[in-house]
């Protein structure tokens, strides 16, 4: 149970193409954003359709693979654990980001 304190399992589309930077020590980051779909019935019995947008970041491999083979559409199936960060905007405002690391990356859908 200890590797279930902080796990996340998502399968969703991207929003965008991957922006991949490679940083001064060598090391590759991926980051990009993910929408889940999710369908139920309000009180009145109609449909709803309820999308979810999540900031995904991943590293090294990970984000080699990113880069060379999704795109915005692609759907993935990813499987990492929630991280938190704060930094200061330009106008020196505290913000807040919730991102999901990736351990695992699953491609879905067709070939192209």
């Amino acid at each position: 149970m200890n590797n279930l304190k902080n796990k996340v399992q998502l399968i969703g589309n991207l929003g965008n193409t991957p922006e991949v930077i490679n940083l001064e020590t060598g090391k590759k980051l991926a980051k990009f954003s993910i929408a889940t779909n999710e369908s139920y019935k309000n009180t009145k019995g109609e449909q709803i359709k309820d999308t979810q947008w999540h900031n995904i970041i991943a590293w090294g491999k990970t984000a080699d693979i990113i880069e060379k083979y999704l795109e915005k559409g692609s759907e993935v199936a990813i499987e990492g654990k929630l991280v938190n960060r704060s930094y200061d905007d330009k106008d020196g405002n505290k913000r807040y980001i919730t991102e999901i690391l990736v351990n695992e990356l699953l491609m879905l859908g067709n070939k192209k």
